[in-house]
């Protein structure tokens, strides 16, 4: 904590001015950025970059100098324009003797102006989440858009960044250097603020994996790309500790979770970087290294926009800017002491020893009227509840007229004017890995983790061998006779349709799989085809492995017959099924997205699968509009039973008494319906080959077309209905 002490200092008050809100409270216990004159003058404008030097690199030999000082004062003009932007910035730790750091100033200004957007059916009163907002955001500084939940903080981030979804509208314009472009692939970073982790890696080994799907070019220098990225966000420490947790070993605190999730985008090297809720879940400690590693990585010239719920009082004195909201409208944007002064004059001084974020957020919560409503009487005994004592929404009435009128929303339109009026450089895409990369390198990583995660595949190889040894003593002693027909046609059955049932416990890992693949498409690290082609390469050896020892052990305990063909047959037969089940599952996790739903309906589609099979009933006496006509047909349990029995069952023959003798056909089509023709079973294996194809289409189709960044699917108004109790736990922010 010294060290955090220590580096906190710069950002310290040290003026004692009695007009200052701030004055009221003791320096030991408040922190701010104070820039010279900036309560005279809320806004600075001669903080415009300048777009010469904004994309220039720099590389540090020299032993024991600051990277991030000398790279900023090396690209930074004679002119006070860029001096005054990292005027505050922390000091970076020293740079070992010998090394050798590149440090890249990739600093954007983003100006959005009377930027409105509306989401049919988001507020009960009114469409419009974001209204007229104005603000902008420079090289080497923090902008943090604050305010209550359903404020519309998320909305207006993901307005500035092209994040949106399709059912939002966006009006208004933004500008990125000037321009009005789009930014392309690998100018920004976008982190959501519920990230999915791959817990059986490693820090190193996710950050690696994550620079061979984004960038282009050699191995090499990705790994001085990912050293880079952890050194940035000061997870040197924990670069080889897995993420999750394995086994018995501890994972990574929530506080290195999110760190990690941050320097998986910095892996791009981005001008900008957008970060919904980066103290999400942090404690206030993790909070405050968080924001310190944040504002070390603003020093380096990146531009920082996130969004807060709220903060303690040294966090919210790192911040350069404030946009506040509240319902959509902006109440305020300037710097952090001007906003305490923009408070003040509208009648709402911060009280004493009470922390800035606080006292905002009270007086423009509307949620607080219900609770001083609650505990009125409580009031009336112990004084005033708070210092905000009028209605909430006259309070934000007042806020919003004072900042209208104020010289600091005359300031932001000047500056928003200055940043527009001439074009800087356009952000350049840095160019994506090819596809063929991509599928090997999601290949190998599913590899990697199917072979640590025990829950994955291992377990079920475990249960499908408990499930093999059960069903083969059960069945086993059975003989070849005529008689011993029926009973192993009921071995074969219970078999097949049990192993598919247990297929389910793999239903959690294929859930955070395709999470992990909706963060990664969301920033347009990986796309559909690439998934399903690296998860089925990579789970084809578990697959095998499972198909395989299972069959070896059911085929000798129950005695079918002894020829290597018809057991590579029964291999084959039972491996297809596991893809085919591996393929339904995929298409119920993308259609449900939540364990619960999906294992549900999961097993009842199951259920009528192993009915309409045709062992409790011949399939050709089914009724034939529901059970026959679709899911007979529909029911890969059918045609793995059947292949399995038509390749023990055709071209034998049973003796009937001394004389005559029967078909196998002939002997088993009272049991179950199959073809006398001896290559059907080879159309029945050519039938499970197309569902597993069908299933991973549809799977296609679905997150190709159906999954936008927050998820979206054909099924997202049902759940919105599973998850609605989680989101009003949480907030819609």
């Amino acid at each position: 904590m010294e060290e955090i002490q220590s580096q906190l200092d710069p950002y310290r008050s040290s003026s004692s001015s009695a007009s200052s809100p701030a004055s009221r409270v003791p320096s030991s216990h408040f922190f701010y950025v104070r820039k010279p004159g900036s309560l005279r003058h809320p806004i600075s404008f001669e903080d415009s970059p300048e777009w010469e030097d904004t994309d220039a690199d720099v590389r540090m030999e020299e032993a024991g100098a600051d990277s991030i000082n000398a790279a900023t004062a090396a690209t930074t003009p004679a002119s006070p324009s860029l001096s005054k932007l990292n005027s505050g910035s922390m000091p970076s730790p020293p740079v070992p003797e010998g090394a050798v750091v590149v440090r890249k100033i990739a600093g954007a200004s983003v100006a959005w102006k009377d930027l409105t957007v509306t989401i049919k059916g988001k507020r009960k009163y009114s469409d419009k989440v974001v209204k007229s907002s104005n603000g902008y955001a420079l090289p080497g500084t923090m902008t943090v858009i604050m305010g209550p939940a359903k404020s519309g903080k998320s909305t207006l981030l993901r307005a500035l960044a092209g994040r949106l979804p399709p059912s939002a509208k966006k009006y208004g314009e933004v500008f990125v250097n000037g321009l009005k472009s789009r930014m392309p692939y690998g100018s920004y970073g976008y982190v959501e603020r519920e990230t999915q982790l791959i817990g059986s890696l490693t820090v190193r080994e996710f950050l690696y994996y994550s620079a061979l799907l984004q960038l282009p070019g050699f191995l090499c220098q990705k790994r001085s790309v990912v050293e880079d990225a952890i050194q940035a966000m000061s997870l040197g420490d924990y670069a080889n500790k897995l993420i999750g947790g394995h086994c018995y070993m501890k994972g990574l605190p929530s506080g290195e979770r999110r760190r990690v999730s941050i320097a998986r985008e910095l892996v791009m090297r981005p001008h900008i970087l957008f970060i919904d809720e980066p103290l999400y879940h942090l404690d206030s400690v993790s909070a405050l290294l968080m924001m310190v590693t944040l504002k070390k990585l603003a020093s380096t010239g990146c531009t920082l926009v996130f969004t807060i719920n709220q903060s303690s009082t040294e966090v919210f004195g790192l911040f350069d800017r404030i946009c506040l909201l509240s319902n959509g409208n902006t109440l305020f944007f300037g710097e952090t002491l001007a906003c305490l002064q923009h408070f003040s004059n509208a009648g709402f001084p911060c009280p004493i020893m009470q922390s800035p974020s606080d006292h905002f957020l009270r007086a423009i919560n509307t949620d607080f009227d219900r609770i001083i409503a609650m505990c009125k009487n409580w009031q009336d005994d112990n004084g005033d509840f708070s210092s905000v004592n009028m209605d909430t929404a006259v309070a934000i009435r007042t806020l919003e007229a004072t900042y209208k009128s104020s010289a600091d929303a005359a300031a932001v339109e000047t500056m928003i004017f200055r940043l527009t009026e001439r074009e800087g450089p356009q952000l350049k895409s840095k160019g994506k890995a090819s596809a063929a990369t991509r599928v090997a390198v999601l290949t190998w990583r599913s590899l990697l983790i199917m072979s640590r995660e025990w829950k994955y595949y291992w377990l079920r190889l475990v249960l499908y061998m408990i499930l093999t040894l059960c069903i083969g003593t059960v069945f086993s002693g059975l003989g070849h006779s005529l008689s011993s027909v029926v009973t192993r046609v009921s071995a074969v059955f219970v078999f097949v349709s049990f192993a598919s049932l247990l297929g389910i416990a793999g239903m959690p890992s294929l859930l955070k799989e395709i999470k992990i693949y909706a963060g990664e498409a969301s920033n347009q690290h990986s796309g559909a085809f690439v998934f399903l082609v690296g998860q089925i390469l990579s789970s084809i050896p578990f697959l095998f492995l499972i198909s395989i020892s299972s069959s070896l052990v059911f085929y000798f305990m129950v005695g079918l017959r002894d020829e290597f063909s018809l057991l590579m047959y029964f291999v084959l037969n039972f491996f297809t099924c596991l893809l085919v089940n591996e393929g339904l599952m995929l298409a119920i996790a993308c259609v449900w997205w939540n364990l619960y739903w999906s294992t549900l309906t999961l097993i009842c589609l199951h259920v009528i699968m192993i009915l309409s099979a045709g062992y409790f009933r011949i399939r050709n006496a089914l009724p034939k509009p529901i059970w026959t006509y679709p899911f007979s047909y529909l029911s890969f349990h059918a045609y793995s039973v059947q292949g399995i029995l038509e390749n023990e069952y055709v071209g034998t023959s049973f003796a009937v008494g001394e004389v005559r003798t029967i078909t196998g056909y002939q002997a088993i089509r009272g049991a179950y319906d199959i073809s006398p023709d001896r290559s059907s079973k080879w159309r029945n294996l050519l039938f499970l080959f197309s569902m597993a194809i069908a299933y991973r289409l549809f799977v296609f189709l679905l997150l190709r077309f159906c999954l936008n960044h927050d998820i979206t699917s054909t099924s997202a108004s049902v759940r919105r209905f599973v998850f609605c109790r989680r989101k009003r736990n949480n907030g819609s922010r």
